[in-house]
């Protein structure tokens, strides 16, 4: 394990199908043409998320966060969606990941479960335990969070742009991440 206080946010991460990484100014294009489907939002808080004005709020944040990487499925090279880190907590060596979307013509495959292998086999050399935050409405992320292993840890109350909305808090710890 890496030293506790230097996570790297925005590493990147490749496999024979993905290659993940750091957000720049110039990818709102492709990324908006992933985001533009209402299929893609339609179980988030934010709904309305395929508008381009609200878009643009949300890759405006991505790029201020300085953790947010973008997905590009590796075959033709084509920008499918992104995700990032958040709140780490070097005390208690725990991150969450999330902010998570694909294009919908990739969902129900392996995409989601490869891109998340890449974020937490990276996250665990510095964290002991990754969180996941689900609207409790989402039911597609709860069923990907129970396929790549999530526990179930609680429900809680998660403040999104100023609204509270209620989630479902899923935990994989390292020790459980390498056994698999």
């Amino acid at each position: 394990m890496n030293d506790t206080t230097d996570f790297a946010p925005q590493p990147v991460l490749e496999s024979r199908t993905l290659r993940l990484r750091p957000i720049q100014p110039d990818d709102f294009e492709p990324l908006y043409a992933a985001a533009s489907d209402p299929r893609v939002w339609e179980q988030h808080p934010s709904s309305d998320r395929y508008k381009r004005p609200q878009f643009q709020q949300w890759f405006t944040d991505a790029m201020a966060s300085g953790s947010a990487l973008i997905v590009i499925d590796r075959d033709t090279a084509r920008v499918i969606g992104s995700s990032r880190y958040y709140e780490w907590d070097p005390t208690q060596q725990e991150v969450a990941i999330g902010y998570t979307f694909l294009a919908h013509d990739f969902w129900g495959g392996k995409t989601n479960a490869e891109m998340k292998r890449l974020m937490l086999d990276h996250a665990f050399q510095w964290a002991k335990r990754v969180w996941f935050h689900v609207a409790a409405g989402n039911t597609r992320s709860r069923k990907a969070m129970e396929k790549i292993g999530g526990v179930l840890s609680h429900r809680g109350i998660k403040t999104l742009n100023g609204t509270d909305h209620d989630y479902y808090f899923f935990r994989i710890d390292s020790h459980d991440w390498s056994e698999n």
